[in-house]
């Protein structure tokens, strides 16, 4: 944990002396796009979305809008992991956090799901489960009145998963959102139904990937995580201070942390550079 923690000084020491020495550039640019030749044959074919659908999405959304583009590759290098991880231990239900709010959660949860749908025999679920905050239905462009979701589904014991579920035309995935939002979002996300429902969807999907609330704010992540087999954390660069992400280690169940995803690491842009643009992974120390 060490170790990350002076790559974030790091990070912050040469962002000052870049300010000083020129203007910085938009934080939303673009990176450039891996030249085709040196794509896998099978990520060339990676389904773009039909334009009426992609309209509707956050920019943000590489792996859905732009899979073959240099900013997905980084959400396909957390996908690697997944993949990896899942293959010698049992990693199929994924939380995604973060110790506060707007360090990236969701859309590295979003981006995430995708980068993992793109296999074309996997079969992915994304579930809002922030009830506070909800905000994937937003970031996919849909409607607030897009139907019945997680609440929904724990508070009515007759809503099955593939009812509440929707899938995602030309994409191997299947979005659960958040749903009403209910007065008492504790003792919602405390209710075993919660349990009932992430072990249907263990049975119906390869990968269920849960975008979950910040893990210090409240304590409604710290609920579910008995039924998660592991955690993501999401920092970002220049914004988690370092007491506040330990804060978030502490909290969290240790061996269910499978690594914290740096966001927003603008150290690496060159364009012949193989750097990460726009998330980069670092492993916490097992001590």
């Amino acid at each position: 944990m060490s170790k990350f923690f002076e790559a974030l000084e790091r990070a912050e020491q040469e962002r000052a002396v870049r300010f000083q020495a020129a203007p910085s550039e938009p934080t939303n640019a673009r990176g450039p796009a891996v030249p085709e030749t040196a794509l896998d044959p099978a990520l060339r074919s990676a389904p773009e979305l039909p334009r009426g659908v992609a309209n509707g999405l956050d920019e943000h959304l590489v792996s859905l809008l732009a899979p073959t583009s240099f900013e997905a590759e980084q959400y396909r290098a957390l996908r690697h992991l997944i993949e990896q991880r899942g293959k010698s231990t049992a990693l199929s239900v994924v939380a995604v956090s973060s110790p506060g709010v707007a360090d990236g959660k969701t859309t590295t949860a979003i981006n995430l799901a995708g980068a993992l749908a793109q296999a074309p025999d996997a079969r992915v679920l994304l579930i809002d489960a922030d009830l506070r905050g909800a905000a994937v239905a937003a970031r996919l462009g849909w409607d607030a009145r897009v139907g019945p979701g997680l609440a929904d589904a724990i508070l009515d014991a007759s809503l099955t998963l593939e009812t509440a579920a929707h899938a995602c035309p030309h994409l191997n995935l299947s979005v659960l959102p958040a749903g009403r939002r209910p007065s008492a979002t504790y003792e919602v996300l405390k209710s075993p139904r919660v349990g009932e429902l992430l072990a249907e969807a263990r049975k119906r999907y390869d990968y269920v990937i849960l975008d979950t609330p910040p893990l210090v704010l409240v304590p409604d992540c710290r609920v579910i995580e008995k039924w998660v087999d592991g955690f993501l954390i999401v920092v970002t660069a220049h914004r988690t201070g370092r007491k506040f992400l330990g804060e978030a280690l502490n909290l969290a169940e240790r061996t269910k942390v499978v690594g914290l995803v740096f966001n927003g690491d603008d150290r690496h842009l060159s364009r012949n550079s193989y750097g990460s643009y726009a998330t980069r992974l670092s492993k916490r120390n097992r001590k």
